[in-house]
């Protein structure tokens, strides 16, 4: 008996016009899954170091939260990579919102019995969370050509941006639903996460049909051997891949550890949760709102010269965040929206660079596996943050961090190495 996928691919779309409405169709739905996942992902991190800060009494181990969903995310990564490499996007990314809301949920419980070993495992499982909302990304880029792929992945993140800036800015409203129903505040914006994953891998699951990636490895597959030239383009790829990961890694370290100590900053300087929230979706909203544009750039003026741009932001943000006085809301917001900017750069040029270097055929597991070292890099950053803070300060973190972002520019430069060789037959 034949199975689901191969019947979905069995008469691929080779119509340009069929491809091209198929393309816009995936970035429906694909964006409209966003929505619901941003408000999962950016609700938890608001809350995620204060909740482990009340449960376990001290700050040195408020990183702990922001590492172990990137941990679980690295995990996720390779998890719905592999799955969607074999079965495609829709079952990868559909089962990893869903372990993503049960995640989430887990943390709720963990928060009523104060238990931490619960908030710690459950923290672990939220992460698939993490992971699905990022390689959502790629299924936009499954149909597009070299020309709309950064523009593709810009399409999907300026969606998340809707959900990403309610989530942070709901906090004290789910606070006060969960105090009401007798769950601890600080857990409340967990349950909005955990509806929002869930509503996210439903939408896929019903509406992702045909799978945009089994289409384009049954195009790709047809292309070869239709072809009567033979690209030589392996020296391309490794590199491409390389430096789009280093990219996405570094700026990926720098963006978690000054983000998830802001929270932890401000509510020593007597913010309060409502003044975190909006400083958290000032952030939120830079990380994904600009990416129209900065998809728009990166297609246009390339790959390399906006991951330079994206360090330079990146400097700038950690400068910004170091100088600025702890009761100044103007200059935290300022600091932090530099931060979520740079970070789309980044992502965007990265994402690119491993689109243009990998192949239809094995794309997903490419794509899962690089998401593996980025939310690994996440895990410590975040890990380390804490640390970094209780030994010295806010500041010296927020230095380091731009400090280290110049790697970037070296890096880059190293992408133009490779080149493309064809040899005709």
């Amino acid at each position: 008996m034949m199975s689901s996928n191969a019947m979905e691919v069995q008469q691929p779309i080779y119509n340009k016009e069929q491809q091209k409405s198929l393309y816009k169709r995936t970035l429906i739905v694909v964006s409209l899954s966003q929505m619901f996942g941003g408000a999962g992902l950016a609700a938890g991190i608001t809350v995620g170091a204060l909740l482990a800060q009340q449960m376990l009494g001290t700050d040195a181990y408020s990183g702990l939260p922001a590492a172990l969903f990137t941990l679980g995310s690295a995990i996720a990564a390779y998890l719905v990579g592999k799955l969607s490499q074999r079965h495609g996007r829709r079952w990868g990314l559909t089962a990893g919102f869903t372990v993503g809301g049960l995640g989430a949920l887990g943390v709720v419980f963990a928060a009523i019995f104060n238990n931490v070993f619960l908030l710690f495992l459950s923290l672990l499982i939220y992460g698939a969370g993490t992971a699905t909302n990022l390689q959502a990304r790629y299924a936009g880029t499954d149909l597009a050509n070299s020309k709309q792929r950064a523009t593709a992945i810009s399409l999907t993140m300026v969606f998340t941006t809707f959900g990403a800036v309610a989530g942070p800015n709901l906090v004290n409203v789910m606070g006060k639903l969960a105090t009401n129903i007798g769950v601890p505040a600080l857990a409340g914006p967990f349950i909005l996460s955990a509806i929002a994953y869930i509503l996210a891998g439903s939408v896929l699951f019903l509406l992702l049909r045909p799978d945009p990636l089994l289409i384009a490895r049954s195009l790709e597959m047809t292309r070869k051997n239709l072809s009567k030239q033979i690209t030589m383009i392996q020296t391309k790829n490794n590199s491409g891949i390389m430096v789009g990961t280093t990219i996405m890694v570094l700026t990926q370290i720098v963006m978690v550890a000054i983000m998830t100590m802001t929270p932890v900053h401000m509510r020593h300087h007597g913010h309060g949760l409502g003044e975190i929230g909006l400083v958290i979706g000032f952030h939120i909203g830079a990380m994904y709102l600009p990416s129209l544009v900065t998809g728009i750039l990166v297609d246009k003026i390339g790959r390399t010269a906006m991951a330079i741009a994206s360090a330079v932001t990146l400097l700038l943000a950690g400068i910004t965040a170091a100088l600025a006085p702890g009761d100044s809301m103007i200059l935290l917001i300022i600091a932090l929206s530099l931060l979520g900017l740079g970070w789309n750069i980044g992502l965007i040029s990265g994402t690119a660079l491993i689109v243009d270097s990998s192949d239809a055929t094995t794309r997903a597991k490419t794509q899962g596996s690089v998401d593996v070292f980025i939310a690994l890099s996440g895990a410590s950053g975040g890990a380390l943050s804490g640390m970094v803070v209780a030994g010295s300060s806010y500041s010296t973190l927020s230095l380091v961090g731009g400090v280290l972002s110049l790697v970037l520019i070296p890096v880059v430069f190293w992408s133009g190495r490779g080149k493309k060789v064809k040899v005709e037959m």
